[in-house]
């Protein structure tokens, strides 16, 4: 049997509830784990559809919600067919959350990576504004268009051009992409930059995040690598934080043309974390020390959260403990579909 997709942690506001009430959207990238939560707030709050689009090149199936107002398209942004399907309704708000994810994926697969966060966001834009979309918001990465040299906390107006991997190269193309069309076109778009996101919903593997592959090896009973010293802090944020932020960005006036740090403001050493999952789950290998990866230059990253916070009422509500006990759960959950999924 399919399982049930996690339910909501919070209650939803109203005033979320009566901005998309019966509103067509569309996701891209929904299969994924961002936009499979995503998804479940787009449902709770009444909209009319949610269409979505999906290769499954990084995501499962069993994690999509299951809805009737969902009409899924598996196809790829790069596919010219699939996307006009996408737009034939219409979607009057367009979260563009597609994107080949991450940094080591995008060293080891360069061209795959700007074809993909580069022309297709160009075409998901392109199709948006033939389309009449009243509000577009672009997922972009702000452990990316920052660099590895910024000062703390980090800040929306230090963006640099001296970048790591090409996957922080293509996330500020799309920036930048979304600036051309809102400038030359005025489309209505809002750039949440995302922070080091966890939660249920997110399967480890060779190209996934730290938290879902540390909580992976400790209930294998593994010790958990660290690549470099451990003293490296993140900037980690629960994904329902993140998608009350995104929701935010989709209505507020005042996101309208901006950028903003969505993240949880709060510095984390990769050595505590790993501790405290081993600690969570009762796993008593400890960690394993590894090199660091050639192109990982940032030792630390906290972002300041001022802008969301005076923007779009962004106020992030749930800390790294709270948070790693619910993702702990989902794991156990759904444990014996990730051991079937997990790709190392």
């Amino acid at each position: 049997m399919t399982p049930e997709p996690p339910k909501l942690h919070r209650p939803l506001a109203d005033d979320l509830v009566d901005i998309y009430r019966d509103a067509t959207t569309l996701v891209t990238g929904r299969a994924g784990f961002i936009g499979s939560n995503l998804v479940r707030h787009l449902l709770a709050i009444k909209v009319s559809k949610v269409i979505v689009l999906d290769d499954l090149s990084s995501s499962y199936a069993w994690n999509l919600p299951r809805d009737r107002r969902v009409q899924f398209i598996q196809g790829s942004i790069l596919d010219d067919e699939k996307l006009t399907g996408a737009f034939e309704t219409r979607p009057q708000y367009v979260f563009h959350l597609a994107a080949h994810f991450a940094n080591q994926n995008s060293v080891d697969h360069p061209e795959q990576d700007l074809m993909v966060n580069g022309m297709g966001t160009l075409r998901v834009l392109r199709l948006a504004r033939i389309g009449d979309a009243h509000r577009f918001v672009f997922a972009s990465s702000g452990c990316s268009v920052y660099g590895s040299d910024a000062p703390l906390p980090l800040k929306e107006d230090f963006v640099s051009t001296h970048l790591d991997t090409p996957y922080q190269i293509t996330k500020l193309l799309g920036e930048l992409y979304c600036d051309y069309f809102s400038d030359l076109y005025g489309m209505k778009i809002s750039i949440p930059r995302f922070f080091n996101v966890y939660g249920p919903g997110e399967v480890p593997g060779n190209y996934r995040n730290v938290i879902p592959n540390f909580i992976y090896w400790a209930l294998n009973g593994n010790p958990l690598p660290i690549t470099g010293t451990g003293d490296e802090t993140r900037d980690f944020t629960f994904v329902e934080d993140i998608v009350d932020g995104i929701l935010k960005c989709g209505y507020v006036e005042e996101a309208i043309g901006e950028a903003m740090n969505l993240a949880s403001g709060v510095e984390t050493r990769i050595i505590d974390l790993a501790k405290s999952i081993n600690k969570l789950i009762g796993n008593e290998k400890g960690v394993v020390m590894q090199p660091k990866r050639d192109w990982d230059k940032s030792t630390r990253r906290r972002a300041s959260i001022d802008k969301a916070k005076l923007l779009i009422g962004y106020n992030p509500s749930t800390s790294l403990g709270p948070g790693l006990n619910t993702t702990v759960a989902w794991f156990k959950e759904h444990w014996d579909l990730i051991q079937r999924d997990a790709s190392f």
